[in-house]
């Protein structure tokens, strides 16, 4: 029988890479909860390069369902006094128990749609650290769906979603789907922040429509600037340049 998608869809809202960026994620939350979306997943990374990472923080801890591990979740807890000042002053940034529960989220996270299995993670399949561009091979393509030790064993997931890269896209080979969420506090592929929502029917192994789609929200990038000047934050100009100009640090901004 065809479903009554009025009452059997379900809507999630994925974000990744908030990094400290509160304004990005207050704009980004008040659109989700706009389109009537209660689920939020968080695909880690919540802190570090800017200025608000406490509050962020416990945000996402008050609104995310799940929230996995991201490679700054991971390292932040362990950070020694001795380390970059920079990297001291992000950790220094947050609380003991928030350092505790960044360093204890879980790798990854599965949920069942339409008949599809999606998996969630943050970087790759292999590790929070192992990262997956936008440009990569066909053997990078079919590492995102195995199961290893950071997935669990299991069913192979259709649909694997990931952030890490900030750099949102949507790919489908061979009926596997592969997303990148982009980034919601430090996009480096158009300064505007960025999600997904993904459609479908929960908890249902029966085919079914199933949808992902990318949302930009924009946001007062002024105001967030203006605060990580006035918490006097490290490496201010390189944030700067990626929140105006989505040019990663790394490279040089040219005039064109």
């Amino acid at each position: 029988m065809p479903h009554d998608l009025d009452r059997d869809l379900d809507r999630i809202a994925v974000i990744s890479d908030v990094h400290g960026n509160l304004g990005a994620l207050e704009a980004v939350l008040a659109d989700v909860g706009a389109r009537g979306i209660t689920r939020v997943v968080n695909l880690g990374d919540d802190a570090g390069k800017g200025p608000r990472g406490s509050a962020v923080v416990d945000l996402l801890r008050e609104v995310c369902e799940a929230d996995v591990r991201g490679n700054w979740d991971d390292f932040l807890p362990h950070l020694e006094d001795h380390a970059p000042a920079e990297m001291v002053w992000w950790r220094d940034e947050l609380r003991p128990d928030q350092l505790a529960w960044l360093g204890d989220k879980p790798l990854s996270h599965d949920l069942l749609l339409s008949g599809r299995r999606v998996r969630l993670f943050h970087a790759s399949a292999t590790s929070v650290h192992t990262r997956v561009h936008f440009h990569h091979t066909p053997e990078e393509f079919a590492g995102m769906f195995a199961a290893t030790d950071l997935t669990g064993p299991g069913p192979e997931p259709a649909v694997v979603g990931y952030g890490d890269v900030h750099d949102a896209y949507l790919e489908t080979r061979h009926g596997r789907t592969l997303f990148n969420t982009g980034s919601v506090g430090n996009p480096l592929d158009d300064p505007t922040p960025v999600y997904v929502i993904l459609e479908g029917v929960p908890d249902s192994p029966d085919p079914a429509p199933f949808g992902v789609q990318h949302v930009r929200v924009p946001y007062d990038v002024e105001t967030e600037l203006a605060v990580a000047r006035e918490r006097g934050m490290p490496r201010y100009a390189e944030w700067e340049q990626e929140l105006r100009t989505a040019v990663y640090r790394g490279r040089v901004v040219t005039a064109s």
